[in-house]
């Protein structure tokens, strides 16, 4: 049984058969929610970015994770960082996720931003947001691990924005 018309399980392509394209085409498969990742710098300047390597770790106690690859700009502010806000967007805020994607000067200037714990910034709006404390970091492969332990959150309950194959998605039918 192949699932629908894709590969079968045993035409499957061998680890020493594909390259960083043919995994980065198989892995946006998944459909991802799409957040902007906020901390301050050691000046206190607010740094920010669109992520969609979010996800959940732990309930007891409450951990979160995501990563950044090691050759971001951003990749010392966020190592030295105590605390980090992880923004889950709504499909309202899809130029936010372009605009935080991309190298514009002040990322912030657009938003509805405030404080949150550690002075993080955290955005209005959102499908939810996780305010966290920075637990742990480790090196996996092309990417730095962040782990954070979920200090406050705030759950909205509006629909979410979404990433798959390479584009933007909004949540269709609920079955």
């Amino acid at each position: 049984m192949n699932g629908g018309g894709g590969r079968r399980w045993f035409d499957m392509v061998q680890p020493e058969a594909f390259d960083s394209q043919a995994l980065r085409g198989a892995l946006g498969r998944f459909a991802t929610g799409v957040t902007i990742i906020t901390c301050l710098d050691g000046s206190g300047a607010r740094v920010g970015l669109t992520a969609n390597s979010f996800n959940a770790l732990s309930l007891q106690p409450p951990l979160v994770l995501w990563s950044l690859r090691l050759a971001s700009p951003s990749l010392v502010a966020f190592s030295a960082a105590t605390h980090f806000a992880v923004n889950v967007l709504a499909e309202t805020q899809v130029d936010l996720s372009r605009r935080f994607a991309s190298k514009v000067a002040d990322k912030f200037e657009e938003g509805v931003w405030h404080a949150g714990l550690g002075g993080v910034p955290v955005l209005g709006g959102c499908a939810a947001v996780f305010e966290c404390e920075l637990q742990a970091q480790h090196e996996a492969g092309d990417h730095q691990l962040f782990i954070g332990r979920v200090r406050r959150l705030a759950d909205l309950a509006v629909p979410p924005l979404l990433f798959q194959g390479g584009h933007y998605r909004m949540l269709g039918e609920i079955l």
